[in-house]
């Protein structure tokens, strides 16, 4: 699939100038959405940032995850770090060029100190001489942050705006979707203190070998105060793959006051599974979510294909997006009250706008944030091949349902789909492969669309089309 261009305009370049007051932080912004609506450069913030040298550290580290490729290290540029501005914090995040590692920087609300944050999801403009210029900034530097250009440069600013045009491929929206299906999913695991942290952390490889390859899986199991290596997954362990994608901590280590290790629960035998590694700073958290492989970007796990082809939670999830309000935390028991739904259908809502991007979830307050990226989050129902493929089959009439099993005719051969422990397996050889371990096959979802009455007569696409 040929990639899109994603074009970000900014006033001028994001800076660090000092002042008379110290050093001045300006992030510049492109188009995004606000409360009012959509806004060529939207402005978020003015302050202090209360822990200087750790918050520069942190944006840097936000920014190598946003430059880097963890598998076949090669390629063309980045994307700038996203924000969103939830009220009482900014939230900076990031994904890797392969789509493997995803980064997020919640600056929370003892992390700044000046006026109101305000609302609302754009792009900041991440360049050269700010890195430099960031990875100067001393420890005894008062740091001023403005996130935005403010009003008189609005208005006053002439000459040619900054544009950056880069290939967006569709898979790093996906991801963006993917991400917070899967993490909803993860529990605390394991938290150390700064000190087991630190030893932690630098006892793992900071780089992969040559070509680009990753150095394996890992496996860590909680004891006591830290974690303990182990060469298989038991349960209670927490899964490390690729522990070299976690090199961007490196930077914040100094700075650490924890670090809190998040993943789903493992059992024996468990195949490689995604983890999440949050550090936490004075005023902020930064974590990196990591994929279950480093050739395995998240665009391809497919934790949102059940939700996309729910069709009941569609019209749901339109009736939650008007009430969220870039909240930094949503209560499900209020938007239920809000909205008239029950708890259940509001989660199935929330799982359908977290596959357009439209939400974010955070492990450590165990809830789900408000945010609208900057992207078309139309393309990751569009250029989903699994969902398109069965969505076909099913306008072709492709499925005949036989109680708790069913046929699926495709490329003029028959698979039988079964449903068990409420769980759907085939006997494709996509689900032979995976188990169900990167979401359901397409003769899976087919038989899942018929069963909720979701025919697609208007789908066109072919039935062959990918598994």
């Amino acid at each position: 699939m040929t990639p899109s261009l994603q074009v970000s305009t900014y006033l001028r370049p994001s800076t660090v100038e000092s002042t008379g007051r110290g050093k001045l932080l300006v992030l510049e912004t492109s188009g995004g959405l606000t409360p009012r609506g959509a806004e060529p450069h939207p402005h978020f913030f003015t302050g202090f940032l209360t822990a200087p040298k750790a918050a520069s550290a942190a944006l840097l580290a936000v920014a190598d995850v946003a430059a880097a490729r963890y598998f076949q290290q090669a390629l063309p540029g980045s994307l700038d770090p996203v924000v969103t501005g939830n009220g009482d914090r900014l939230r900076f995040e990031s994904f890797s060029g392969c789509c493997g590692v995803y980064a997020r920087l919640d600056v929370l609300r003892e992390g700044l100190d000046g006026d109101d944050i305000g609302h609302g999801t754009t792009n900041v403009d991440v360049n050269t001489p700010l890195r430099d210029a960031l990875s100067r900034i001393g420890a005894a530097d008062p740091l001023h942050l403005r996130v935005g250009p403010d009003e008189l440069a609005v208005t006053t600013l002439s000459g040619p705006v900054v544009e950056k045009r880069v290939p967006l491929p569709s898979r790093w929206l996906r991801g963006f979707a993917e991400t917070q299906v899967i993490v909803s999913g993860f529990d605390l695991r394991a938290e150390l203190s700064a000190a087991e942290a630190v030893r932690y952390l630098r006892s793992l490889p900071r780089g992969a070998s040559r070509g680009g390859v990753g150095t394996g899986v890992w496996w860590a199991v909680p004891a006591g105060a830290t974690l303990r290596p182990t060469t298989r997954p038991v349960p209670g362990a927490v899964c490390l793959p690729g522990p070299e994608r976690l090199v961007a901590l490196q930077r914040v280590l100094r700075y650490a006051t924890a670090l809190r290790v998040y993943g789903p629960r493992v059992a024996l035998g468990q195949t490689p599974v995604s983890s999440a590694w949050e550090v936490v700073l004075p005023g902020m958290r930064l974590t990196l979510t990591l994929s279950p492989d480093t050739s395995r970007g998240f665009s391809g796990e497919g934790a949102v294909l059940e939700a996309l082809a729910a069709d009941e939670a569609a019209q749901d999830a339109e009736l939650v997006g008007i009430l969220l309000s870039w909240e930094p935390r949503i209560e499900v028991s209020d938007v239920a009250a809000q909205s008239g739904l029950t708890v259940e259908r509001v989660r199935a809502a929330l799982t359908r706008l977290g596959t357009a991007g439209r939400i974010g979830y955070d492990m450590a307050e165990a809830a789900y944030f408000h945010r609208e990226l900057p992207y078309d989050a139309g393309r990751v129902d569009r250029h989903n091949p699994r969902l398109r493929a069965a969505r076909a089959l099913v306008a072709a009439g492709a499925v005949t349902l036989e109680g708790d099993l069913a046929t699926v005719m495709s490329d003029s051969h028959p698979y039988r789909v079964r449903h068990a422990n409420g769980a759907l397996s085939c006997t494709c050889a996509w689900w032979l492969k995976f188990r169900g371990g990167r979401g359901p096959c397409k003769h899976a979802l087919a038989v899942q669309m018929v069963r909720q009455g979701a025919v697609r007569p208007g789908d066109t696409a072919s039935p062959g089309g990918g598994e």
